[in-house]
């Protein structure tokens, strides 16, 4: 099946919001087999909207639209749809109660109010119901053209995909020729390093197929078969798996789409270990990393932001000899990665603490190029260790990069205990 995605919003044309819709919707349908052969991105217009399906519908089987499904007058995605397809609108009443009653608690007029525009769907459609906002989505095909309408902001989008235009697309798919995936989800390893490890696996890949993706900090590969059942699947997908699990060691951290800092707390829990932090050039970002995660805070003891030296010092008890003096190693060097984890170790009397000093930009520091950064881990019973690396990148994506491996030591420490 091919598909095409076509964005609506003035804003995105203005460059006012990233298109990130674009991007998730077309890993999700590529899980299921389905190609996205074209993306288009139209601004609030109607007759510039039906002309963008008219072009749509004469190269996809699929066309997914995203955003213009708001209260205001200029939300006209339904109303494009309607249009091309010659069908009217009608409201989804269990959407349109329930805004009605929200209306009312607020003293609004509910019966001039635009809000309830957002209850409107494509008549015969088939509704996808948004439970974390109020436009509802909908799915029909027409003229053996199959049509779905999702929101805007992602917070809405990604859990209505999930929830209800998924299961919608695989009806239309038919179980029997499903496309059915696991993710291998890797750290501490680069794209191009991993791809080099498995070079002759994906070259010769059939079925299963082995894609790639990579983001900040972590690297993925979507293992993916068409099977009847998950269990056929699983056969299926078995001897690649377990060649990737033989090349790839401790850096393959997770079977399943999970982040790397949710593994981590997992295992923590699940050994009954606690961590804390002690972090300069991170600012926090290893600390909100893990706290945004479930069940942290029974894992998760604290954290100092020692970004300066007169912290690092008076909190975690970093000698002078090794930041300050014509030999001192300085802020942003081994020694005071490890001085910097042993003191939070003292300080919070967590199992593990995870430290991190160096230079995230946009200039140098101490003499040291933007992108040297050091790692501390240290733990009861444990020898502390340190880890040096040199990141490039902005200023982001180092501090990211950095703390994300700085969760990839700790992982490997739970690994070996």
């Amino acid at each position: 099946m091919r598909a095409e995605i076509v964005a609506v919003g003035t804003e995105l044309l203005l460059g006012q919001i990233l298109n990130t819709n674009a991007r998730y919707l077309s890993q999700e349908l590529a899980a299921l087999g389905i190609d996205v052969y074209h993306r288009q991105v139209v601004g609030d217009n109607l007759g510039r909207i039906v002309r963008a399906l008219e072009i749509a519908r004469e190269r996809a089987d699929l066309i997914i639209l995203t955003g213009g499904l708001g209260p205001t007058q200029d939300d006209l995605t339904r109303d494009a749809v309607a249009k091309l397809t010659g069908r009217g609108l009608t409201y989804h009443q269990p959407t349109l109660s329930r805004w009605e009653a929200y209306a009312a608690s607020q003293g609004r007029n509910v019966a001039a109010d635009s809000g309830k525009r957002q209850a409107l769907m494509i008549e015969g459609a088939d509704p996808l119901p948004n439970e974390t906002g109020w436009a509802v989505g909908s799915a029909l095909t027409a003229d053996g053209t199959h049509y779905m309408l999702l929101p805007g902001p992602p917070r809405e989008l990604i859990p209505m995909f999930e929830r209800h235009a998924r299961p919608w697309l695989r009806r239309l798919l038919g179980e029997e020729n499903a496309l059915r995936s696991v993710m291998l989800k890797f750290a501490g390893i680069g794209e191009s390093v991993l791809e080099e490890r498995l070079k002759d696996l994906i070259e010769a890949q059939s079925d299963p197929t082995i894609a790639p993706y990579a983001k900040e900090g972590e690297v993925a590969l979507r293992l993916s078969t068409k099977a009847a059942t998950e269990e056929e699947a699983r056969r299926k997908i078995a001897p690649v798996l377990e060649e990737i699990r033989a090349r790839t060691g401790s850096h393959l951290y997770a079977e399943e789409d999970i982040a790397l800092e949710e593994a981590v707390v997992r295992k923590l829990a699940e050994k009954g270990r606690t961590v804390s932090a002690a972090e300069s050039c991170t600012g926090g970002l290893l600390a909100e990393l893990l706290t945004r995660m479930p069940g942290s805070s029974q894992v998760f003891k604290g954290g100092v932001v020692a970004y300066t030296i007169p912290v690092k010092k008076s909190l975690l008890g970093v000698p002078d000899r090794l930041l300050e003096g014509a030999d001192a190693p300085g802020a942003v060097s081994p020694e005071t990665a490890a001085a910097m984890a042993e003191g939070a170790l003292r300080l919070t009397g967590s199992d593990y603490t995870l430290s991190v000093t160096g230079v995230a930009g946009p200039s140098e520091d101490e003499g040291k190029p933007v992108g040297l950064v050091f790692i501390g881990l240290a733990g009861r019973g444990l020898s502390t260790r340190t880890v040096r690396l040199q990141l490039a990148g902005d200023r982001e994506g180092i501090r990211l990069r950095a703390a994300k491996r700085a969760l990839y030591e700790l992982w490997q420490a739970l690994a070996e205990s």
